[in-house]
Order: C-alpha cells, then structure tokens, then sequence
C-alpha cells in the first residue's frame, strides 16, 4: 500500500497533550521515509469546562468528541489519546489501531513540603481529579482531606505552587513526558492505588474503514501493553465504568504468556472497597477482564456502581 504523502493528527492543545502528539508524528516520520505529519490543535468541552469535576459533566468522553468529529469530517486522519481517557465505548464507526508501549503506569505524588501521603498532617489538603484517586487515600488516610483538582498538568502544579493543597496526585507518566518528573517526591505503588484502566498507555484511533491509516500505524502497537490494556478496558466495561465510578484495574505480562489483571470498584469516601483478580492466556485477554468484572460483582461492587449525585 503507498505511503501518502501527508497525515493530520487531531489532538487537544494541552502541553501534554501536544507532547503526546509529537511523540506520535515523530515516530510515523521515522518509519515512513517521506511522510509528513501535521497537528491539528483543538479544544475540548472537557478543556473549557474547569470549574465542575468530570463526573458532574459528561465524563471523558468531554475530552474525545471533537477530535473525533475532526476525523468523521476528514480534517484530520487520526486521533492520540491518553487510553485512560477513551471511554470504554467507542461511537460506531471509530477504532483505536494501535497502542504504544505503556510508560510507568503509577501515580505520583507532588509536594512542596512533604515526602509522601504518610507523611502529611492531620487535615492536610490533597488535590485530585480522579475518583479512583480520591477513594483509595480516603480508604488509607482518612484523616486527609481530599479536594477537587481540575485543569492541565502546569494549572495544577500552579495551584499546589500558590498553596491551595499541600500535595497533589498526578499520573506518573504525564509529568515525566513533560520533563517535570523532578516535581515528583514519591510514587504510589499499585497496592496503595491502583492505576486507571489503561493509564500510562497511548491510544490511536481512527475511522474504522482508514485501512490505509491501520496499515501505517501497525508498526506502533506495542502487543504487551494492548493485551494489558484489553483486559483491563473489558473490566470496566462488563462494570460499566465511568467517571462516575471510583474503580482501577491494571494488567500485567506474567511468564509471557499470561496476563494478571487487579480491579478494584469503591465508594467515593473510601470506606467500602472490593477487590479482585484473575489471570488467564493473553489470548484470552478480553475474557480475563470479564472475569475480574464478575468476581467483583459477586463480591457486592454492583451495589458500589450506582451514578455519584
């Protein structure tokens, strides 16, 4: 299939973002000899809205929707997405082709004054915008107080910067893309929070029928980090997980032919949390996420999945 001359990415114009983008266009150059790729800056419902939290307003479907109305009307050919932004369900006729080798999939903590969450004081102030986030440090540290944090990766740290929280969480792998990871006083382990479906993974997609585009973005699916991802994305959406939900789930590659899968479904202040997991084939990744889902279901999280009012 010839390779054309000139590809549009669609991409949100948030540093991270733009990062994210590049790295992608960078990468396409590289293995395609005489392809030019293009960005395509635009701005979400999800980047104008900052005053409400996600769950309040639509969910993360507000980051993906005008970028996908950019490849519907053939302004740009592909899509880049942090995947644990990708609602579980995909409008019909689009299809993430290829996955990027995951970076560190683990959230961060950032302070000024402090070294880690067990090293705050009584009352303390933690900025989040993540549900999953805010139910595990309630569930370890209830003497925290945990408020809401929205805005771009450099909004954020300004307002850690200016003192309206004593320490945020961030996803490990944003701030090291934007070469901030000198921000960062320590990582929290999987058991202390367990990461979002698909967090640290970058996620293309495209029209469905972009075969050509599928042909050329081939090359970047990295087959652990999907095989990861699928399971973990097929637990949440058994669960029907949104950002009205606090839940995680991480996959890993165990004797390289298997995939562990963690998932966790808990109630916003933390005090009910139930826990799963399973391992099965890779090929049967899909498969092993639902049956996470299920023995989550079986341990009582259906009634832990009701809509945040």
């Amino acid at each position: 299939m010839p390779v054309p001359a000139r590809l549009v990415i669609a991409t949100r114009e948030s540093a991270l973002a733009l990062w994210q983008a590049r790295h992608i266009a960078a990468r396409l150059e590289t293995l395609h000899p005489g392809l030019k790729v293009e960005l395509l800056g635009m701005t979400t419902q999800g980047d104008r809205i900052l005053d409400v939290t996600l769950n309040k307003i639509g969910g993360k479907g507000l980051f993906v929707k005008e970028l996908e109305t950019a490849l519907q009307e053939g302004r740009a050919d592909l899509a880049v997405h942090s995947m644990k932004d990708v609602p579980m369900r995909l409008p019909e006729g689009f299809a993430i082709a290829a996955i990027t080798e995951r970076a560190d999939p683990r959230d961060a903590f950032v302070s000024n004054q402090y070294a880690d969450l067990a090293a705050l004081p009584d009352g303390a102030v933690v900025g989040t915008s993540s549900l999953r986030r805010e139910a595990q440090i309630r569930a370890n540290f209830p003497h925290l107080q945990v408020k809401p944090l929205r805005g771009n990766v450099q909004t954020r740290l300004g307002k850690l910067d200016v003192g309206d929280y004593d320490a945020i969480i961030l996803a490990a792998a944003g701030l090291v893309r934007l070469e901030l990871s000198g921000r960062i006083r320590s990582y929290l382990s999987a058991e202390q929070s367990l990461p979002a479906p698909g967090q640290g993974a970058l996620g293309i997609e495209i029209c469905a029928d972009r075969t050509d585009v599928a042909a050329l973005l081939a090359p970047l699916n990295h087959p652990d980090t999907a095989d990861c991802v699928i399971a973990e994305r097929a637990m949440s959406l058994r669960l029907d997980g949104s950002c009205e939900t606090p839940l995680g789930g991480y996959a890993e590659i165990v004797d390289e032919n298997f995939v562990r899968l963690r998932g966790f479904v808990a109630s916003p202040d933390g005090t009910q949390i139930v826990r799963a997991e399973a391992n099965g084939s890779r090929g049967a990744a899909q498969g092993v996420g639902r049956q996470v889902a299920d023995l989550l279901l079986t341990e009582g999280a259906g009634a832990l999945l009701k809509p945040v009012v």
